[in-house]
C-alpha cells in the first residue's frame, strides 16, 4: 500500500502538467498526498477495523475535503444515503490495493476488490479495473514475473497488455476512465525493472499521472518492494492519522506472501 500512497505523491505535480519523460525529480516542490492517498488509506482502515467500505469512504472524504475528489464523488461523500453512481473512473483502481495484502486467496481478492468499487464504481468498467489491480498485486506478492502477470490479467479481464510503454506513450492524452488509464498503469508495472522505474514510467506515459503512478507503484510494490527512501519520505507527506494508519497496515501485512518494503 505504501508504493500506492508514493506513486501518487510522486505524480501529483504532472497530473495536469503532463510530460513524456522519465527524467524528473522523485519529490518535488508542489507534490502532496491526493485523494488516491487519503481513499486507498480508507480501504486499509476498514479492512482492519471490519467496518463498511461505503462507511470508511465517506468518513475519510470529509475528513479530507481537499484532497481532489471528482465532482461525483464530492457529492456522493456528502449524502449518507447515496448509492453508487455506475462510475467506470479509475478510482476504483487507485484505491484497492490493501486488498491483495489483506486476502488469503484470490476469489478473496476479486471479491474484495469488487466490494471496495461498488460504493460508487459499479459500472462494469469499473469494478474490472479494480479486479485487475488487485490481481496483478496478489500475483506479484506470490512470485510471478511480469509477463506472467500481464498473460493472466489480460485472460481475465481482456485488455490489451501486450503494448510497450514506448508504443503508447507517443500518442496517450489525460484519461481517467479505467478502461483508458488502468491498462497503461498495468503495462508500466509489468514492464518496469525497479519499484521507481515503474512509477517514472507511469508519470511519462503524460496521463492522469498520480493516479497512474499510484496504480503502477502499488504492483510494483508487491514486485520488488519499496525503497526505504521513497517509502519515508512519502511517509513524511501524510499527517499523524493518515500516517499512523498506513503503518499500521505495514506492519500487520506488509510482509505477507514474500512481499516487503
Amino acid at each position: 500500500m505504501i508504493g500506492a500512497i508514493a506513486g501518487d505523491i510522486i505524480g501529483s505535480v504532472y497530473e495536469h502538467r503532463p510530460i513524456k519523460t522519465t527524467d524528473f525529480p522523485l519529490f518535488s516542490e508542489g507534490c502532496r498526498a491526493t485523494d488516491d492517498s487519503v481513499l486507498t488509506i480508507a480501504v486499509a482502515a476498514a479492512l482492519m477495523d471490519g467496518d463498511d467500505f461505503a462507511a470508511s469512504l465517506r468518513t475519510y472524504g470529509r475528513r479530507y475535503p481537499d484532497a481532489g475528489y471528482g465532482a461525483m464523488f464530492r457529492q456522493w461523500v456528502q449524502s449518507d444515503h447515496a448509492g453508487p453512481y455506475n462510475s467506470f473512473g479509475n478510482g476504483s483502481a487507485m484505491r484497492v490495493s490493501p486488498v491483495a495484502w489483506f486476502a488469503d486467496s484470490e476469489d478473496q481478492v476479486l471479491e474484495l476488490a469488487a466490494r471496495t468499487a461498488n460504493p460508487t464504481y459499479n459500472h462494469a468498467e469499473g469494478l474490472k479495473g479494480a479486479k485487475a489491480t488487485a490481481l496483478a498485486i496478489w500475483l506479484a506478492l506470490g512470485g510471478a514475473i511480469g509477463a506472467a502477470i500481464g498473460r493472466a490479467v489480460g485472460d481475465a479481464t481482456g485488455y490489451d497488455l501486450s503494448r510497450t510503454v514506448a508504443q503508447i506513450r507517443p500518442g496517450y492524452g489525460f484519461d481517467v476512465t479505467c478502461q483508458g488509464s488502468v491498462p497503461e498503469a498495468l503495462i508500466c508495472a509489468l514492464e518496469a525493472e525497479s519499484y521507481e522505474d515503474a512509477v517514472r514510467l507511469a508519470v511519462s506515459l503524460g496521463g492522469d499521472a498520480d493516479t497512474q503512478a499510484c496504480i503502477a507503484g502499488a504492483i510494483a510494490e508487491a514486485r520488488f518492494g519499496v525503497p526505504a527512501s521513497i517509502a519515508e519520505t512519502a511517509l513524511a507527506y501524510l499527517d499523524d492519522d493518515l500516517r499512523s494508519v498506513a503503518i499500521r497496515f505495514r506492519d500487520n501485512y506488509g510482509m505477507r506472501m514474500g512481499g516487503c518494503l
